[in-house]
């Protein structure tokens, strides 16, 4: 398996290479050059099975053999090992035809803990294979930057700094970066908006010395090992279902496109759904691009779903890649042109949009009544996020797709959000016992300026990877 970028002026990278890269050199993002398929057979043997064997089973062709099958299932095992709960990300039915797909029962309470607990092992063998160091850089919204650094601390061989916007995500979600103690591990509050931390990271990969310098590598939804982790459970939870005999329908609730794109690319292997529902908060960039078929920047609105609180979706470029027929000409022209106008025509590429998804933009007062109403019915206690995937699931229900089940993915814990809970629903949640400590740990932080000069020396003062370290 070879891996190509979809702006096609970088070289081919294998699997190990595109993992530890994240970002390719000119730009764009690794997508692979063949989608493995899935057999029918296959997909429906996964029902009973346990998490690490699905995954194994899904990941291993995108490996090209890089990883024997035993050594990647010790891997799997080991990371999924510390979830909360048996079935890793379970199903839980609220209402006739709803299930929410729970995919918080990770270290951070999260959905970005299913890939970035394996992505860490699996860029953990690589460097002790090679005998090297990296720098990871990364933006956060608000999980990202939790569940990199619960899943990198205290490598000896990765040096992680997570940029996050001042002011614009939980109490809860900034205490999950800055009371981790190890020394390898550095939460940065850029004063800021997550596009602003996003813009950074970028820049400080698009400056080719810097990065060779620091050997950098991403660990965002831009590094192609976190999307193939992620389309692990919406195979699970199909076949749990009834898949692939029975079809079903997936809502995501997304900002950076990265979750849904692990849909899209599910469905590429094989897997019989219908079309993705992209479930977006007032920040609905997706929902104006289906809507209007312009995909348009504006300002980033504060809400009670902040990892949602995005306008550049970085992970759309791997769509406009596929849609376009892999032409990546056409996605150099389309990215060039919204860094110059903020704002470009989808064009040709619309009708596959509208094939593959459907989109609904999910307000402020929608999230609170859901919230409110789906406690009363069944007792369930939906967090900001997973609302907006349950709304959007109801509102995509049409006449003839009344009896497909359709999942809601539950992207998050509701005690992360405790301040927006509690004004909702009159009730605080609390965090579950083994994260007591975390409200009252020292945290260890750094406030910086929306400035790439004061980043970049940063993160240089910090990073062991310099060329020609010892490793």
């Amino acid at each position: 398996m070879r891996y190509v970028s979809t702006r096609g002026e970088a070289p081919e990278l294998s699997f190990e290479d595109a993992l530890l890269a994240g970002l390719a050199r000119d730009g764009g993002l690794y997508v692979p050059k063949t989608w493995p398929r899935v057999s029918p057979e296959t997909i429906a043997g996964f029902a009973g099975k346990p998490f690490p064997e699905v995954a194994v089973a899904l990941l291993e062709p995108y490996m090209g053999g890089s990883i024997s099958r035993a050594e990647l299932m010790a891997l799997a095992r080991d990371a999924y090992a510390r979830f909360g709960h048996p079935a890793v990300t379970p199903l839980v039915q609220i209402d006739r035809s709803l299930w929410v797909l729970e995919l918080f029962h990770g270290p951070t309470l999260a959905f970005k803990d299913v890939a970035m607990q394996l992505l860490a092992r699996l860029m953990d063998r690589v460097l002790a294979a090679r005998g090297a160091r990296v720098t990871i850089v990364a933006a956060t919204s608000g999980d990202t930057g939790g569940a990199a650094i619960e899943a990198f601390r205290g490598s000896q061989r990765i040096d992680c700094v997570v940029l996050f916007p001042q002011g614009r995500i939980s109490d809860v979600q900034r205490r999950m970066m800055t009371t981790a103690a190890e020394p390898n591990v550095h939460a940065v509050a850029v004063e800021g908006t997550f596009d602003d931390c996003q813009a950074l990271v970028k820049a400080m990969f698009g400056d080719l010395p810097f990065r060779d310098r620091l050997q950098l590598a991403a660990v965002n939804s831009i590094n192609w090992g976190r999307i193939i982790a992620q389309l692990t459970y919406y195979f699970a939870a199909s076949a749990a279902l009834g898949g692939p005999q029975r079809c079903v329908q997936f809502a995501v609730p997304t900002g950076n496109f990265g979750d849904v794109f692990a849909g899209y690319a599910a469905k590429a292997m094989g897997l019989p759904a219908e079309r993705l529902v992209i479930a977006t908060n007032e920040n609905d960039i997706l929902y104006r691009a289906w809507s209007t078929g312009m995909y348009t920047l504006a300002d980033v609105v504060a809400t009670t779903s902040p990892s949602m609180d995005i306008q550049v979706s970085s992970n759309f470029e791997r769509f406009l890649f596929e849609a376009s027929g892999r032409d990546a000409a056409y996605v150099r022209g389309k990215m060039g042109g919204l860094r110059q106008s903020r704002s470009i025509g989808l064009g040709e590429v619309i009708v596959p949009y509208r094939e593959s998804f459907v989109a609904e933009r999910v307000d402020e007062a929608a999230v609170a009544d859901c919230i409110r109403k789906v406690k009363a019915e069944s007792g369930y206690l939906l967090d900001p996020h997973s609302a907006c995937g349950v709304v959007a699931a109801r509102k995509a229900m049409t006449s003839e797709s009344r009896h497909i089940p359709r999942i809601a993915l539950a992207t998050a814990h509701p005690a992360k959000f405790p301040d927006a809970m509690e004004a909702i629903t009159g009730e605080r949640p609390g965090l579950p016992p083994r994260l007591a400590p975390l409200m009252s740990d020292p945290e260890r932080i750094t406030v910086l300026p929306n400035d790439l000069e004061a980043v970049q020396r940063f993160v240089e003062d910090r990073a062991r990877s310099r060329q020609g370290a010892a490793a």
